[in-house]
Formats: C-alpha cells, sequence, structure tokens
C-alpha cells in the first residue's frame, strides 16, 4: 500500500470537513438571531443606584447621636431614613462627627448633606444648599435657676440685666440673640461669642457662672428630666423655660441641586403622612407641628 498517498487523502478528508463545519457556523439562525432581539428588546437596564454620605452630629441625643449599638439615631437621623425609603434612586449612608468636621465636610463636599438641628442663617446660605422642605422643628428657651423662674423670654433676661452663657459666634443660637438685639437696641441681651461651639449650658447655670443659657428643650429634657440624664439630680434646681419655636434644616452641599430636590419631593410626602410627628413624639416626648405659627 502507498502510505504516503493514503496520508494525503487523509489530509484532504479532515480539510474538507473543517471547512463544511466553519461555512455551517457562518450561516445566522433566523430562530436564533429573532429570540435574540427579543431578549434585547425587552430587557431594561436597572438604574444605577447613587450612594450618598450623610453627616451627622454624634453627641445631641435626642437629635443625632449614637445608640448603644453603634448605630445612627435620633430624629433627625431617622426623618433621613424615611426620605431613604422614598428614594429608590439613592443609597444613605450615615456617618457620626463632630459639628466642626460635619460643616466643613458638607461645605467641601466630603458629605453631601449634614443634620444636626440646624437652623436658618443668611450666613450659612453663603456655605450650604437649603432646601425647600426644612426637616423639623425645635423648641428654642433660657435654662435657668427656679428662682428666676419668672423670666420668661429674651426681654425679660435683657430687662433684668443677667448675664447670658456665651454662645459660638457660628451658632444659629447667637444668631437668634443677634437679630433680639437688633430689633430692640433699647433692652440689650448681653452677647458674648464663646470659644466653644457645644458649651455645656446646663453645667455654667447650676454653678452659677452665669444667670442663664440658651439650649434646645429635647437636650434639656435628656440631660436634666431624663433619669439616666448627667444633671437629673439638679431637676428641682432648674426650670427650662421656651420662648420660641424654630424649623431645623438638614444642609446641603452647593453641588447637590438634583439631590436635595428630591429630598424636598421625598419630604413632602413623608411630613403629609404624619411620620415626623410620630418621630417628634419618640424623640421629644411631644409634636411641635401644632406649634408651627411660632415658627414663622
Amino acid at each position: 500500500m502507498d502510505f504516503k498517498k493514503l496520508g494525503k487523502f487523509l489530509a484532504m478528508g479532515v480539510a474538507s470537513v473543517s471547512i463544511l463545519a466553519a461555512c455551517g457556523n457562518s450561516e445566522s439562525d433566523p430562530a436564533k438571531e429573532d429570540a435574540t432581539s427579543k431578549t434585547e428588546d425587552t430587557t431594561e437596564a436597572t438604574p444605577e443606584v447613587q450612594k450618598v454620605k450623610v453627616a451627622f452630629a454624634q453627641a445631641a441625643k435626642p437629635i443625632t447621636y449614637v445608640d448603644e449599638n453603634g448605630n445612627a439615631a435620633g430624629y433627625d437621623v431617622d426623618a433621613m431614613k424615611l426620605i431613604d425609603e422614598q428614594l429608590e434612586e439613592y443609597e444613605f449612608e450615615f456617618f457620626p462627627t463632630s459639628d466642626e468636621d460635619l460643616f466643613i465636610g458638607v461645605e467641601q463636599g466630603k458629605y453631601a448633606v449634614g443634620v444636626k438641628n440646624a437652623f436658618f442663617t443668611e450666613e450659612r446660605t453663603e456655605k450650604f444648599l437649603y432646601p425647600q422642605e426644612f426637616i423639623g422643628l425645635s423648641s428654642a428657651g433660657l435654662v435657668l435657676k427656679a428662682d428666676k423662674a419668672n423670666i420668661k423670654n429674651l426681654s425679660d433676661f435683657a430687662t433684668a440685666n443677667y448675664k447670658l452663657a456665651p454662645i459660638s459666634a457660628s451658632s444659629a443660637q447667637y444668631t437668634i440673640v443677634a437679630e433680639y438685639n437688633e430689633a430692640y437696641p433699647n433692652n440689650q441681651v448681653q452677647l458674648d461669642a464663646g470659644d466653644e461651639f457645644n458649651l455645656d449650658v446646663v453645667q455654667w447655670v447650676n454653678e452659677g457662672r452665669v444667670d442663664g443659657g440658651i439650649t434646645i428643650e429635647a437636650i434639656y429634657t435628656a440631660q436634666v428630666l431624663n433619669e439616666e440624664g448627667p444633671y437629673y439630680a439638679f431637676k428641682d434646681d432648674l426650670v427650662y423655660n421656651e420662648f420660641a419655636v424654630i424649623k431645623t434644616w438638614p444642609l446641603f452641599n452647593k453641588q447637590q441641586t438634583e439631590f436635595a430636590a428630591a429630598y424636598d419631593e421625598a419630604m413632602a410626602q413623608v411630613r403629609e403622612s404624619g411620620a415626623l410627628s410620630e418621630l417628634m413624639e419618640q424623640y421629644y416626648g411631644k409634636d411641635l407641628f401644632p406649634l408651627l405659627n411660632s415658627a414663622e
């Protein structure tokens, strides 16, 4: 047998089969093409979820704080969690921090938004974007010794010529007093700019270093009236006299216009549902929304 001729014949046969197979694969299958086309036409791309960093003041219980399990908690935090539930296109990540870092971080874009029971001031509009919808309400008042319980407001305090605890000039509480002094130049409160943003007002008043100080009712309640508060032993020696109910706001980074607009739409729905009133009852012990007119 001529093995060389047999080898050539086998090689040519294998080559022919390979060529035929390749030609068969190159031909389109109408059924498969149609099925593929239909799959591509009916498949919708899942919208990408955008993660946003939400800063919160970590030591302002019950407004914003870290609970015993290390979780973000408080009225402002839970209000933002309700917003998160409404916005499927966003996922909130909460970061506990100091007041100073919150302000700097939001302004510089480290955080998209920050919550800390913030009031509205004209100065802050230069650094932050305020949304259309506020997040809550705060009762602002005077902490006094019980023997000064007759001092109901800033006017009474000024008339008595009492000394007020220092307030950081960057605090909205400083602005409240400054605006009062501007409106009543003949009966001004002695206003000193302090070095500390979170001065322990209750301690200063309790020690007699000042005649009174301004604080938020929720904080006073947590510190003085709560059995676990650091100043519960002095609850009968001190009083809190509310003089204003003030709207509070989240502070957005200036570039977060789209996110702030989405927040506004969601917040309108959340407030309409009555969920914010429930949160106030939970964290503050009372609903401040019936007092909304006094915040105007």
